[in-house]
């Protein structure tokens, strides 16, 4: 029992010796801090109010919010460089056509798979009933509709302003753009075109079976950067 008693005490000793030389291993470790404060608690009793060890649990739990916050912004910021590296691989990719055909075929190609979508779409608007043979062996890309279609689509028919860019969950009218893929597509951005004076608009539209990968509270200024970039290179095809 003596070498018991005294090996303790030596441990008692060695301890209160580390941390009076080191204080920081005490007070940089949460779990012990909280242990001391309700011992100091404890031995107070229940009549006495400890007002700085209120202040240093709300101290902790608004650093707790701020930490959290921390990590948000550095997932968004991570997220956002991400995005703009994935938009900057599709640009690069609308260069490299050397022909329309090819330009659009691309769009069912690595296209999609860069921009990380499940399908794409390019809608165009044509007063002509006689469709170009070329333009028909790419039907499972290009989407031929008459004069208006595009501004009723994106409003959905309603007397709404007409964004460059709009992220919804599909509509039921949508198979007239995606066809059979209709069954599965849930949310789709979609991204007006503006191809030119006198040259009826078009319509760039991403498609996505994830019904939360395009929604309208997320941001558009990558998807309306990318946007632009390919309606000026419609411009040049179409010249």
């Amino acid at each position: 029992m003596a070498e018991t008693a005294l090996s303790d005490e030596t441990l008692r000793d060695t301890l209160r010796d580390k941390i009076l030389a080191d204080p920081d291993v005490i007070l940089d470790d949460h779990d012990v801090m909280r242990a001391l404060v309700a011992a100091n608690e404890r031995m107070l009793g229940s009549n006495v109010v400890d007002l700085r060890g209120i202040a240093m649990e709300r101290l902790e739990s608004r650093l707790d919010r701020l930490e959290d916050m921390h990590r948000s912004v550095i997932a968004a910021a991570y997220e956002n460089l991400a995005g703009t590296n994935q938009i900057h691989r599709a640009v690069l990719r609308l260069l490299d056509p050397v022909s329309f055909e090819e330009f659009l075929a691309s769009l069912g190609g690595d296209m999609a798979d860069i921009l990380r979508v499940d399908c794409i779409r390019l809608v165009l608007e044509t007063a002509q009933s006689e469709e170009d043979p070329v333009l028909k062996r790419l039907d499972d890309v290009l989407c031929i509709a008459e004069p208006g279609f595009i501004d009723a689509y994106i409003t959905d028919g309603r007397n709404l302003p007409i964004r460059p860019v709009s992220l919804r969950q599909t509509l039921p009218s949508s198979d007239a753009i995606y066809g059979e893929a209709a069954s599965w597509v849930r949310s789709e951005a979609l991204m007006r075109l503006d191809l030119g004076e006198g040259r009826l608009p078009g319509m760039l539209v991403l498609g996505s079976e994830d019904p939360h990968q395009f929604k309208p509270a997320q941001g558009t200024d990558l998807l309306t950067f990318f946007a632009g970039v390919f309606e000026r290179s419609m411009r040049r095809w179409l010249s």
